[in-house]
């Protein structure tokens, strides 16, 4: 199973996390967060990224996924990428957390086309 880390603003992704708890019925395994908060130093968050990355990552690498391109927490998780092993993905919300929840028993490239499109095609215009 390919682990899970979040790399977000402060409390995003815990609460991302806690959300797809509620919507499975249980906490799923090997799935990590750490958010970064304005007085942070991403540098020295750096060390503890790098060991819950670890945490999650039983032999078939990690799926990183952060909230905005460009910010803090991407560009520590940036830091993180090892292609083929370790990847990535930007703009993660919950119907995108939930489909990488879904296929990460496929290989890494199955699971990024199914994670991005969860993310994407979960937003849409509610019309009544």
């Amino acid at each position: 199973m390919i682990g899970i880390f979040l790399v977000t603003h402060t409390t995003y992704g815990e609460s991302l996390i806690q959300c797809a708890c509620h919507v499975l019925n249980k906490r799923p395994p090997q799935i990590a967060q750490i958010g970064i908060a304005a007085q942070d130093d991403p540098l020295d968050a750096l060390p503890l990224a790098q060991q819950l990355l670890k945490l999650v990552d039983h032999g078939r690498g990690v799926l990183v996924m952060t909230d905005i391109f460009g910010a803090t927490p991407a560009n520590l998780a940036t830091k993180l990428l090892k292609p083929g092993r370790i990847e990535g993905i930007a703009g993660v919300n919950l119907p995108m957390l939930i489909r990488a929840l879904t296929y990460r028993d496929k290989d890494m490239d199955t699971l990024i086309a199914k994670a991005v499109a969860g993310g994407r095609d979960g937003v849409l215009h509610m019309h009544s």
